[in-house]
């Protein structure tokens, strides 16, 4: 991403923040956010383009689902070989304003699928908040402890995973090995058969507990 490109992408979070404040009025102080990262997919091919095995990434759906359920959803169709690590930094700058102009961090929700996932995993590095809340989904391996050691669990995480998808397992790992304390921590397997393809849809199976975890219903009840 060119110098340009960043300083239009920092422009563009600023006037939706100071949009979503000027609705102060249709809102309150128990307002949700939530940071949704799509997968590597989407990043690569237009929104209309199926994947061959999975079929269409319902990018927009997903989003529209947050919407109706009255979060204020930050999200954009990220360019293509956008480096995770470097994008998480500046999400992380962008959570640090919410918080700065007076939003609880527990009501602030990075959710992540696939490549997106690897990418709220860096936020949770970074911003290193124990009381901001996480949705990882289908985004780890087991050989992530060795190839990205630099990575460690903070805030509240719910992880999702399908026993049919090789891409995702579950994270138990990955918490043993964080440092930063971790209040609530929970784990849902599920069995679609859909193997990575169950991220690419608008889909309750994943999408209410994530909505759940983002009210602060840690018990996902």
């Amino acid at each position: 991403m060119s110098s340009f490109q960043k300083i239009l992408f920092t422009f563009f979070f600023i006037f939706l923040l100071n949009y979503a404040f000027s609705q102060e009025k249709t809102t309150s102080k128990d307002q949700r956010y939530i940071f949704f990262f799509h997968n590597k997919f989407v990043e690569e091919n237009d929104l209309n383009v199926a994947h061959p095995e999975y079929g269409k990434a319902e990018y927009n759906e997903i989003l529209e689902s947050f919407r109706k359920d009255n979060f204020i959803v930050f999200s954009e169709k990220r360019k293509k070989n956008t480096n995770a690590a470097d994008y998480a930094e500046k999400i992380v700058k962008q959570i640090k304003a919410l918080i700065k102009k007076g939003v609880q961090p527990n009501h602030i929700t990075v959710i992540g699928t696939s490549k997106g996932g690897y990418i709220a995993q860096y936020v949770s590095t970074y911003l290193s908040n124990p009381d901001v809340n996480f949705v990882f989904i289908g985004c780890f391996r087991d050989s992530d402890i060795k190839e990205i050691p630099d990575i460690n669990f903070c805030g509240n995480i719910l992880t999702i995973y399908e026993k049919s998808d090789i891409y995702g397992v579950s994270a138990i790992k990955r918490k043993e090995t964080s440092k930063c304390k971790i209040d609530h921590f929970k784990e849902i397997e599920l069995n679609t058969g859909l193997k990575h393809g169950f991220l690419y849809k608008a889909a309750d199976n994943w999408i209410a507990p994530s909505k759940k975890w983002a009210n602060g219903n840690y018990e996902l009840n």
